[in-house]
């Protein structure tokens, strides 16, 4: 099965279930937009990544569909603003990002570095949408109390560690690819307990939405090794970040351009 029959697959079973909507393909990013026909309100599925779970097991794709289904019926009714705060994220996204909606609306935006700001985001299990002010309304909630549980909840997510040394710099990568590795960079809690075990210079990146890479650098080499990671993990991203490390001193972020040389890192590499 590749996405394309993935997307159709998922049409025939929702249309079976007789809900009415809009569907929108979108083949360049393999996402399907599901919306209702009342008052657009709706689900993005990332169909590259339920791809890899369905061929596991073929059993996953009933519970997405029951998933997406239930959603849609709940956004019709007015106490779905009581049940979204357990499902709320704040996602790190470079200051070049859209600052409104195609609707007009603007996000909910929070300045995090000179490089990046913090956005907020419904997780529906298979995706997320970020969130526009209109929605504070539309849930009953005020700007405070949203952050606050985006930021509860986000704390709440295991962070797995993946570790490589290469000319004795520390390299280590977070990558559950559940769509908040770069958004881990906003728990002060782990940061601060990553500076208390590191030896040399603390260097962080966010190349892209999938991955945080923290750096324990002790020789030039390693700042070498760092600059080129992060521009071909920037390169390769679908949601792109930032190309640029940030050290962590003081428990502040900054901002640092290294001018990397050209050195074959690859069999080194990893946390991909």
């Amino acid at each position: 099965m590749n996405v394309v029959q993935l997307k159709d697959l998922i049409l025939q079973k929702l249309k079976a279930d007789t809900l009415e909507f809009n569907e929108k393909f979108d083949r360049k990013n393999e996402t399907l937009r599901i919306e209702r026909k009342d008052n657009r309100e709706g689900v993005s599925i990332e169909l590259n990544k339920l791809l890899n779970k369905v061929n596991k097991d073929k059993k996953f794709l009933d519970e997405v569909i029951y998933y997406v289904t239930e959603t849609l019926k709940r956004m019709g009714r007015e106490e779905i603003g009581r049940e979204i705060t357990e499902h709320i994220y704040p996602v790190v996204r470079s200051t070049s990002f859209p600052k409104e909606m195609k609707t007009g609306a603007k996000f909910i935006i929070e300045a995090h570095t000179a490089e990046t700001n913090i956005y907020y985001a419904l997780d529906f299990g298979t995706g997320y949408e970020l969130l526009g002010e209109d929605s504070l309304e539309k849930f009953e909630l005020t700007e405070e109390s949203l952050k606050f549980h985006a930021f509860k909840n986000l704390s709440k997510l295991p962070i797995e560690v993946k570790k490589q040394t290469v000319q004795d710099n520390d390299f280590y990568f977070i990558s559950h690819q559940d769509g908040y590795d770069a958004s881990r960079i906003l728990n002060k809690g782990f940061l601060d307990d990553m500076h208390g075990k590191l030896e040399g210079e603390m260097m962080i990146g966010l190349p892209h939405q999938d991955v945080l890479i923290i750096a324990d650098v002790k020789n030039e080499v390693g700042y070498d090794i760092m600059a080129q990671m992060m521009m071909q993990y920037f390169a390769e991203g679908l949601t792109p970040i930032t190309s640029l490390s940030f050290s962590y001193r003081s428990k502040k972020l900054e901002p640092v351009f290294i001018l990397g040389k050209a050195r074959d890192y690859n069999k080194n590499k990893g946390g991909k």
